[in-house]
């Protein structure tokens, strides 16, 4: 009797814990699930349609846009993209990251919606560039890429953004193989950085014996945006390496930048 009795109280013991374990993820998923935005879609497709490609002696992450215009995943994402609640974004963190991933799927967009083109900026026109033409909707409002770059990115104070868009063009930084995520952003962020000042084909060069360091002519750019860490030199310093940082820093250093491929970063 008292191994039964074992037995039947083991069984409501581990009844219990079942139980305490299902309630427990209930209420902790409901405020996870309800937060931030899904992106795993995102995820799936970066891995599956972008690789390493070297074009005209650039490094780097080239898109089968042709394979993934048949691709029913990507119009799964823009349907939720369309419907997303923006309400769920609570911190900056989840902000950044879905601003960005919306970025870089609607640069995506504007590119497989006129597929085959061989660089994003003829998309535009004389009257409209193509960073004026609406692309999709987010929560139900018309976007275009000039309205997430500076309406909306820009203004939350963080430069590493600009090596996390991408245009869809062989000189711009690396489109990540992974999507961007709050938990992770800040490694994600610097982890950018540091490939993109690594890439001497389009990011930074440094050239000892001119004295010369080339940059990305983003750098140049939206060197504005820069300038409440220190500038972008200054900036760009704290991801080489400490013999590298010592010259860029020099007060006779000089700056020139790398010309700018607006071909198509396709694979």
């Amino acid at each position: 009797m008292l191994k039964i009795e074992n037995r039947h109280n083991d069984s409501a013991s581990s009844f219990l814990k079942a139980i305490m374990i299902l309630f427990t993820v209930f209420f902790s998923a409901g405020p996870a699930a309800a937060k931030g935005f899904d992106f795993s879609v995102w995820d799936r497709i970066l891995n599956g349609y972008v690789s390493s490609k070297s074009i005209r002696g650039i490094s780097l992450n080239a898109v089968d846009y042709k394979a993934l215009k048949k691709a029913s995943q990507f119009k799964e994402l823009l349907g939720k993209l369309e419907n997303a609640d923006l309400s769920n974004l609570k911190t900056r963190e989840e902000r950044l990251a879905f601003w960005i991933n919306a970025y870089n799927i609607f640069a995506v967009k504007i590119i497989l919606d006129h597929y085959p083109v061989e660089s994003i900026k003829d998309i535009g026109s004389l009257f409209k560039s193509v960073w004026k033409r609406p692309v999709g909707s987010i929560a139900g409002v018309e976007r275009t890429l000039n309205d997430i770059e500076h309406e909306i990115l820009r203004k939350m104070g963080e430069p590493r953004i600009h090596v996390a868009i991408v245009c869809a063009s062989v000189s711009c930084p690396n489109l990540a193989k992974s999507a961007y995520s709050p938990g992770k952003l800040n490694e994600q962020l610097d982890r950018q950085m540091k490939e993109f000042v690594s890439n001497h084909s389009k990011g930074f060069k440094l050239d000892r014996k001119e004295k010369r360091v080339y940059i990305s002519p983003i750098f140049k750019w939206f060197s504005e945006d820069f300038e409440v860490k220190g500038g972008v030199i200054p900036f760009i310093s704290g991801y080489l390496s400490n013999e590298e940082r010592k010259l860029v820093n020099r007060s006779d250093i000089k700056v020139s930048y790398f010309d700018y491929d607006w071909g198509l970063n396709e694979r």
